[in-house]
């Protein structure tokens, strides 16, 4: 049996603790480290055998830890993953990898210089039926890529640090890339500002791929009811990843044709078909995925070149959004 590497999870907040608990139901959990004293005291009482610390450099110091899991915030990222790859350990970061384009490149060199894993917590790409859609995708059941609609919308997590863009996209954009395999060789952002200016509410984001493969992204705090769908086109059938949705509904195929009848267009509409998927929480693939690849030197499906590409999405989104400009990228895998 493969000993699994011993793992800190390093910030045990709103999305920290979820981690820890997965951390410890896989076996893998050794230490914590939360600044906020009744946070730690929590986690602590749950996960008696972890070592429980307030400062990092205790983490960097320990040689017994191999890994450690990042979920601070975001502005933190970037120098404790550097800090992290120093002192010899692999490294798990909640998205985004960093909020700088050049930290992020370099990040990714310092992992491959010490031959270090680093793994961008996209958490969707570890979603089963994320994974059947993908595959779907790949085995080309949908045909030719048309375009890609994402919604991610909900009421509440407002932020001030950080915009609706920075905090939802990168989830839906780690998807997207998966799907299209390369990045967009244009985006255009606009978002509207109403609760804490200058930090939007609530952007859409187009994205276009060359070869006729277009994009949107609209993701928003502001909106009365919970909306996490994307919807794929294809030339020869359609799906829906519904993440809202339970069960069936959750992942659908439409076998829909559309063509022409002399010069009437033609429609063919067929009945939603489920796609199956198998049945697992995404954070406990995530995390599992995580310990294999350090244990057996794999590279991770989200692995520090996927998170730059995700990175620079964001970032010329942010351009766009700021400037009321198109952003031109290169379209070339990162």
């Amino acid at each position: 049996m493969t000993q699994l590497p011993r793992t800190a999870v390093i910030g045990t907040g709103h999305w920290g603790k979820n981690l820890a608990r997965n951390f410890h139901a896989l076996g893998a959990l050794a230490a914590l480290c939360e600044a906020d004293q009744s946070a730690r005291a929590a986690q602590s009482a749950l996960y008696p055998e972890a070592a429980a610390h307030a400062e990092v450099a205790d983490i960097w110091a320990d040689p017994a830890i191999e890994a450690v899991a990042i979920a601070t915030p975001a502005a933190t990222h970037g120098a404790l993953v550097a800090q992290a790859l120093a002192a010899g350990k692999h490294v798990f970061v909640e998205k985004p990898l960093c909020l700088d384009v050049a930290e992020g490149a370099r990040l990714k060199d310092q992992a491959e210089a010490t031959g270090l894993t680093l793994m961008v917590g996209h958490l969707l790409l570890y979603h089963p039926a994320f994974q059947a859609l993908s595959a779907a995708v790949a085995e080309g059941r949908l045909g030719e890529l048309r375009y890609v609609v994402s919604n991610r919308l909900s009421l509440g997590k407002i932020r001030r640090e950080e915009n609706a863009l920075w905090s939802f996209a990168p989830h839906d954009i780690s998807m997207i890339l998966k799907l299209a395999g390369r990045l967009p060789s244009r985006v255009v952002s606009n978002g509207g500002t109403y609760l804490a200016p200058p930090v939007a509410d609530t952007t859409l984001s187009h994205l276009s791929f060359g070869e006729g493969l277009q994009a949107h992204l609209f993701v928003s705090w502001l909106h009365p009811y919970k909306d996490q769908e994307l919807v794929v086109v294809g030339s020869q059938a359609m799906a829906v990843f519904d993440d809202v949705a339970k069960g069936p509904d959750k992942l659908r195929l439409y076998r829909h044709r559309v063509g022409w009848d002399g010069a009437l267009p033609a429609i063919d509409k067929a009945n939603a078909e489920p796609l199956p998927y198998a049945e697992a929480e995404p954070l406990r693939n995530e995390c599992a995925h995580f310990l294999e690849c350090v244990a057996h030197r794999r590279r991770p499906l989200s692995d520090a070149a996927e998170g730059l590409g995700v990175l620079k999405v964001l970032d010329a989104c942010q351009r766009s959004l700021a400037s009321g400009q198109p952003v031109e990228l290169n379209g070339a895998t990162p």
